[in-house]
């Protein structure tokens, strides 16, 4: 989740473009990022610097080795995808007169790169962005133009992205392009911005144009040029900044939390996004294990901590049922402790959102000195867990500021989920039209998710409603019992409530003794369209707590109304398969729990006693 700026001023140079882009870096922080550089066109040609780590690295080089003043500029955070954290892998990337910042992923960059070396490129970084400004500058030497280069090049890219340009031949001019990536236009007097969202920009002018997707943009001081993909002129909506710079870190939203929840059907989709070979085969991000020590698995163990420890309990259902491999979930503080069986023919899947995350990792060295290979799901390229696992799997959620995870999450039980999809495929497990069949219903989550969010006003009036309340109980079966722990969680977390999750199973056994008059209960409730009777047995459990006298709020399909006679308040989601169900049956409890929070007047995003990732055991 990237950082990008551009800027074009006065024919005049001076020191304002880079200001500009430094100012908007500085205001897009919050994104995450693990290097930053900016590039600027001077009267002398093009000029770049950029450095490994934070911000404060780069002001210091600058500050040291001063640019030049300059009539435009591009500027990048970057959130290592392809090739990690260092200076030579920061952007922007350049290739002659060339300088390119890009935000996302090149699916095709491998085939488009093997093209480019037999041509006789020479490749200095590991990502697939350099691709791109290899391709534009051979764009540039037949066209000659910047806009027409980068049209002729966004035609042979496959994935999201959105891309910034500068060429040293025509100095008052920065084209960008984007496609499943956000970029916007900030129009000021006798100069325009470019921003990954109007954050960069918010401190110079409140006009803006949104970008409609697969459009082109050329900007000057006193121009905004639009086309699309085809070449053809494109419209941009114009829109008026509400809110002023102090709240442009969070985008407009009032807590970090929030924002995040809104940007779940963006991370479920680009953790989906670039899985798939040539063929239509799945593969993974860095496969170290061979496959035939893959095949002869027969025995998986997840080790997480909290919220990745439920993504963990989710993908035992999926891979259980796809592959036929039992899957044990283990808390990985209690782990190594317990004198645990692995061997070669183990798998340990270790999920953390960081990559740092103390328990996990020793966790992880205590598996391999025990001969099992250990495979990292993680959000975070380069970090410590990745670097000693055998095999990654890196979720793309970008970013996540707020200490209680809401997208990571939604992104660890995808990445989750490819990993069973990957496993039955290369065992043999399921059949290739059921992989494509599954593989379909993941890839319609994104816009199953959103709609759940766009539910979110009627969610939040329930919370107000019962900010008061001191207790809540979460009841689920199969995939629906870590959901209801993890709603639990996001309870416990964020408003200081005592929260317990169970299995709906376990009502009789115990913890309906705790039922009393006005008491809260949870219920997620499994398709009516599933296997066996769970979704009636849970409807069962609903009528139970009901009748004694406990107010039920309900998750239940849309078109289930089998539930309507028992449920104080229905959470509604779209029908999703039974396995898949946890990325939208999720998504009501946390804006709950979010909307609760706020509604008691507490910090969201910084919960007392808390930290993002626990770095000690």
């Amino acid at each position: 989740m990237c950082g990008i700026v551009g800027y074009v001023g006065p024919e005049t140079p001076s020191q304002r473009p880079l200001e500009v882009v430094l100012e908007g870096l500085g205001r897009l922080e919050y994104r995450g990022y693990d290097s930053a550089g900016v590039a600027v066109l001077t009267q002398d040609g093009l000029a770049v610097a950029k450095r490994a780590g934070k911000l404060t690295n780069l002001l210091g080089d600058l500050a040291a080795h001063p640019l030049p003043p300059a009539t435009a500029a591009i500027g990048h955070t970057r959130w290592a995808t392809h090739g990690g954290p260092s200076d030579v892998n920061a952007h922007p990337h350049r290739v002659g007169d060339i300088a390119v910042i890009h935000n996302g992923i090149i699916e095709n960059f491998a085939g488009l790169k093997n093209e480019l070396l037999a041509e006789g490129a020479e490749f200095l970084s590991e990502t697939d962005t350099e691709v791109v400004a290899h391709l534009l500058e051979r764009a540039w030497r037949s066209e000659g133009d910047l806009t027409a280069a980068m049209l002729s090049v966004v035609g042979r890219l496959e994935g999201a992205f959105t891309l910034l340009a500068l060429h040293a031949g025509q100095p008052g001019v920065v084209v960008g392009a984007r496609r499943n990536s956000p970029l916007v236009v900030g129009l000021g007097e006798r100069e325009n911005f470019l921003g990954s969202d109007v954050a960069a920009f918010v401190s110079a002018t409140r006009r803006a144009l949104e970008l409609g997707q697969d459009q082109v943009v050329t900007i000057t001081a006193d121009s905004v040029d639009v086309v699309g993909f085809d070449g053809e002129p494109a419209t941009a909506r114009e829109f008026t900044v509400d809110w002023d710079a102090s709240a442009a870190v969070k985008g407009g939203y009032d807590s970090f939390m929030r924002k995040e929840i809104h940007e779940q059907p963006t991370a479920v989709a680009d953790t989906l996004r670039g899985r798939f070979d040539t063929r239509g085969q799945l593969m993974l991000d860095e496969l170290r294990i061979p496959e035939a020590e893959l095949r002869s698995i027969d025995k998986i163990i997840v080790i997480a901590c909290g919220t990745a420890a439920y993504s963990g309990h989710v993908a035992k259902y999926a891979i259980e049922h796809w592959c036929r491999i039992p899957v044990e979930v283990e808390l990985a503080h209690e782990f190594r402790y317990r004198d645990p069986i692995v061997g070669p023919r183990t798998l340990v899947v270790a999920i953390s959102q960081s990559g740092e995350t103390m328990d996990t990792l020793m966790a992880v060295r205590h598996a391999r000195e025990q001969g099992a290979r250990v495979l990292a799901i993680c959000n975070t390229h380069g970090s410590t867990i990745p670097r000693e696992s055998d095999a990654v799997l890196y979720t793309h959620a970008g970013p996540e500021v707020a200490v209680a995870s809401t997208k990571a999450f939604l992104a660890q039980v995808a990445a989750c989920y490819l990993l069973g999809l990957f496993l039955a495929q290369l065992r043999g497990t399921k059949f290739p039209d059921e992989l494509r069949e599954t593989v379909a219903a993941l890839q319609a989550l994104p816009d199953k998710i959103q709609r759940v969010i766009d539910t979110e006003p009627e969610i939040e009036e329930v919370a107000r409603a019962l900010a008061d309340e001191e207790s809540f109980l979460f009841l689920g079966r199969h995939v629906g019992y870590p959901v209801a722990l993890e709603g639990a969680l996001k309870l416990k977390e964020i408003a200081y409530i005592h929260a317990e999750g169970f299995a709906a199973g376990e009502l009789k056994h115990g913890p309906i003794a705790l039922i009393e008059e006005g008491q809260p209960v949870f219920v997620v409730v499994p398709s009516p369209r599933g296997r066996d009777s769970l979704h009636s047995k849970v409807v069962s459990n609903i009528q139970e707590v009901r009748a004694r006298g406990a107010r039920t709020l309900v998750i239940a399909e849309e078109g289930d109304d089998d539930v309507v006679p028992f449920a104080d308040v229905i959470f509604r989601v779209p029908q999703t398969p039974v396995l898949l169900a946890p990325l939208v049956s999720v998504v009501p409890l946390q804006i709950f729990a979010c909307a609760l929070a706020t509604a008691k007047g507490l910090d969201v995003d910084q919960p007392r006693n808390l930290a993002k990732s626990v770095t000690v055991e």
